[in-house]
């Protein structure tokens, strides 16, 4: 649409890029596909913003919405409950390991990080340890962009415009093994290393200044970093060891993207809070929520006691009628065992895109991979800042789409493709993934 520039400000764009040509205008959405304004398909390779769980146009959802929009459009959780998030809280609470029984509902991942922050503080503050503050992270880590997520995100790039930020913000290596600066032979040793480093990090700070720790299940930004065996085991350990609390954030991870509900079931650990977002609603609705364990609950069961947060529409009627009718999708069709009957074979499919030059590494788990681009795959020379701007944002992105398929080619860290197709997705369309990235991925090197 020619006026998209004139008045709407897309996120994360460079609106000049878009000044002598018309900004890609999606119009309608069907199972794992969207169609252009100009009538041309694209296969949805990453569910939209890695959201669309359960696949386009379900109307059964879009039927739910209206249906709660007539019953009761809106009311607060401010003091008040509405019957719609009564029932999603319990049976997000049944579905979320352990003890994690507490749902605070927010709009998305932004603010359930900003919440989760919130509540570390003000559970320590009332349980007589009011110097823990601060926060351990991971280098490139994506954890939201309101002030508080973006102090506890590790991408310095998006950063700068915004600083200074809330203080407080640690950071330690991420597990990204194929670029591993330790213990590059054996992933159980670099996943070691890994985990004790976020304990040397807090004896740094002082163990009586850090509240928490916060890790996605698999780590979003740099091309989906899979734990190493053992990781969360110890990283559990040292959180206990220092009266330190995990928080595990599922934006991405929840919901199905990895074959489990939550991320933290697929890897064996038990987290004190769960961040999530997206997948919960498939999109069909923003809604996001912090689910936490009882115990952080207890401080404010007090005939006083108040966490003072809250945000207008947590917890909307309506999104949370949606997010009902996604689960009942989820339990109706099995999306989970999908993932799960069917990961390998995305993998696999994947993994053929080895004998590519360009083709440095493939990783990820369940319907959540990054593909590592280099310039030497013996040595693993990665590309350098220009050679990027102009594979990624020069062609990469743009080719992808126009040959079919809305994935993103990304280099916050060393350039990567991402894939997170909508779970529906079967051999169909993993081979189509793979005969776009090939042909695209061929000539981006022909190009260098």
């Amino acid at each position: 649409m020619a006026n998209a520039t004139d008045h709407l400000w897309m996120h994360f764009t460079r609106m000049a890029s878009y000044s002598a040509g018309e900004v890609p205008t999606i119009v309608r959405g069907e199972g794992a596909y969207v169609w252009d304004s100009q009538g041309r398909r694209y296969l949805d390779g990453l569910a939209g913003l890695f959201v669309v769980n359960a696949g386009h146009g379900r109307t059964e959802l879009a039927e739910a919405a209206a249906k709660q929009a007539a019953e009761l459009a809106y009311f607060p959780l401010w003091s008040y409950a509405h019957p719609t998030a009564v029932e999603l809280a319990e049976k997000i609470a049944a579905l979320a390991p352990g003890d994690l029984n507490r749902v605070f509902f927010t709009t998305g991942g932004s603010e359930a990080v900003e919440a989760a922050w919130k509540l570390a503080r003000a559970y320590f503050k009332r349980t007589g340890k009011p110097n823990k503050h601060k926060v351990v992270s991971r280098y490139i880590a994506y954890h939201g962009t309101s002030m508080g997520a973006l102090s506890i995100t590790g991408l310095p790039g998006i950063k700068s415009d915004f600083e200074p930020l809330v203080p407080g913000g640690i950071k330690v290596p991420n597990t990204n093994f194929y670029r591993a600066p330790e213990h590059g032979d054996s992933a159980e040793a670099f996943g070691r290393w890994a985990a004790e480093e976020i304990g040397r990090a807090i004896e740094r700070e002082g163990p009586d200044t850090v509240a928490a720790v916060f890790l996605e299940p698999v780590q979003n930004s740099g091309g989906c970093f899979p734990p190493p065996p053992g990781y969360f085991e110890r990283v559990r350990e040292i959180c206990d060891a220092y009266d330190v609390l995990l928080v595990s954030d599922e934006v991405i991870c929840s919901w199905g993207r990895l074959g489990e509900y939550f991320g933290a079931v697929r890897y064996g650990y038990q987290p004190d809070i769960i961040t999530t977002a997206k997948g919960i609603t498939s999109g069909y609705a923003p809604l996001g929520a912090m689910i936490a364990s009882e115990r952080l609950m207890e401080p404010f069961l007090t005939e006083t006691g108040m966490f003072a947060h809250g945000v207008t529409f947590g917890g909307h009627p309506v999104s949370c009628a949606v997010a009902l009718a996604n689960l009942e999708v989820f339990a109706r069709e099995d999306l989970i065992g999908h993932v799960r009957a069917n990961e390998d074979a995305f993998r696999s499919t994947l993994e053929k895109l080895y004998d590519l030059p360009i083709v440095g590494d493939v990783r990820g788990d369940g319907y959540f991979y990054g593909i590592e681009l280099v310039k030497d795959k013996t040595t693993r020379a990665t590309f350098d800042e220009a050679e990027s701007e102009r594979l990624l944002r020069g062609f990469l992105s743009t080719a992808l789409f126009q040959a079919g398929l809305y994935c993103r080619a990304d280099d916050r860290g060393d350039p990567v493709v991402q894939l997170a197709p909508p779970l529906i997705a079967e051999q169909r369309q993993f081979d189509e993934i793979e005969q776009i990235l090939r042909a695209v991925l061929t000539e981006a090197w022909s190009r260098l």
